[in-house]
């Protein structure tokens, strides 16, 4: 088990840096002082997080307990995860949701208010800038959340065409939270945890819906959401409150909810399936291609009206000609960029991300093959360091999500 503990911390230390390396570009730090710091960074270091760079940050990877122990305690209690480095914005104003319908495949004018949806960012050829998860807070105001290491870039995409918008005459105006920060607490126990600490019912709010309310006396922004296919929620909180409410939310926990780092992060999103930007999904990679078709809504679908959706209304008609599909196998876990070939050594594919699963205990991978090799029980060999194992291609999630819904 020793082996497949060290297998598995370096094998997300890999992607997490792959993952980080695609999004900002190469940069070499010339010491820590360089990265950025959240306001949790001192409370991460004394209780023993292993700091690393990432997407510009300094952030824990770990904790005290071993990348396997902390992700099988989300899925049996619970975890708190700093995630601060990522960007939450607002856009306002009455032309809102045509603006931003603009840029993402989401169906924006058909959610209700104080709810949301996972949504793509695509460019003129249809490929994926970042995903995010997008909430109408009321039909003029959106929030936002995107990926740390897409910050800069996102930011000046969107900058750039609403430029464009407002110089034509359209309503909308953006805020940058860079005044408060991010956790997430996820796993069974995030809800009656945060109950003791809001006087709001939460078993009133549902998976996708979001609420402005006081929590632990700070106004926070609560969505029920999150990257481990648990339960659990993301709490946008004013920075200046974010220390105690961690505390808080550890202390009412009494120990069974613990600070967890972006190493579980990566197992538990490659245990539910969820992608990884700059691994799973690319500049050049389609919502469609990635398995997201869903999250283009009807209307959508219908109308287009985004960038690149001749690209992909095409390939929702015609099938893509790559899927992104989960496997098991067999041998050492897969790592991104291993080859996949058919029974007759074929190249059909790669993997993106893979790894020991620790609730699983055996190895999972997800990847793009060429289409007629993509469903579940198809047989193929999984290369790696120039060595063929056997796996085959099986229906994701991994591990079954646990989302609240009615």
């Amino acid at each position: 088990m020793r082996g497949g503990l060290w297998q598995l911390g370096q094998s997300i230390t890999r992607r997490l840096a792959q993952a980080d390396k695609k999004t900002i570009g190469r940069r070499c730090f010339a010491s820590d002082a360089d990265l950025k710091k959240t306001v949790l960074y001192d409370f991460h270091v004394v209780n023993g997080g292993k700091m690393v760079p990432f997407a510009g940050w300094s952030m824990p990877i770990q904790y005290k307990d071993s990348i396997m122990d902390s992700t099988v305690n989300c899925r049996e209690n619970g975890s708190l995860f700093d995630v601060s480095h990522m960007c939450g914005l607002s856009l306002k104003g009455k032309d809102t949701i045509p603006f931003l319908e603009k840029l993402v495949i989401a169906d924006v004018a058909g959610l209700a208010p104080g709810t949301g949806s996972l949504t793509v960012f695509t460019n003129e050829k249809g490929g994926a800038i970042d995903d995010s998860v997008v909430t109408k807070v009321t039909n003029d105001h959106i929030y936002l959340v995107v990926n740390a290491g897409c910050r800069d870039k996102d930011l000046a995409h969107i900058e750039e065409h609403m430029k464009s918008f407002k110089s034509k005459g359209g309503d909308v105006s953006w805020h940058i939270h860079d005044e408060r920060s991010l956790l997430a607490l996820q796993g069974p126990l995030a809800a009656p945890v945060l109950q003791y600490l809001t006087k709001d019912d939460l078993s009133k709010m549902y998976f996708g819906e979001f609420r402005v309310l006081d929590i632990n006396g700070a106004p926070c922004f609560l969505t029920r959401t999150g990257y481990t296919g648990e339960d659990g929620f993301e709490i946008s909180v004013p920075s200046e409150n974010a220390l105690d409410l961690a505390k808080a939310l550890l202390e009412k926990s009494e120990g069974k909810i613990r600070l967890t780092g972006l190493g579980a992060r990566d197992s538990l999103r490659l245990e539910a399936g969820l992608c990884l930007y700059g691994n799973d999904m690319e500049q050049h990679t389609t919502p469609v291609e990635a398995g997201l078709t869903w999250a283009i809504g009807k209307r959508r679908r219908a109308e287009g009206g985004f960038l690149g959706a001749e690209v992909i209304l095409k390939q929702i008609e015609e099938g893509p000609k790559i899927r992104r599909v989960g496997f098991f196998s067999s041998g050492p876990p897969p790592r991104s960029h291993s080859e996949i070939q058919d029974s007759n050594g074929q190249n059909i594919g790669e993997i993106t991300s893979g790894g020991f699963s620790p609730c699983l205990k055996k190895n999972i991978a997800m990847g793009y093959v060429k289409t007629g090799n993509h469903k579940a029980g198809t047989n193929v060999k999984i290369v790696i360091r120039g060595k063929s194992y056997d796996g085959v291609v099986t229906k994701m999630p991994f591990v079954p999500t646990k989302y609240y819904k009615p």
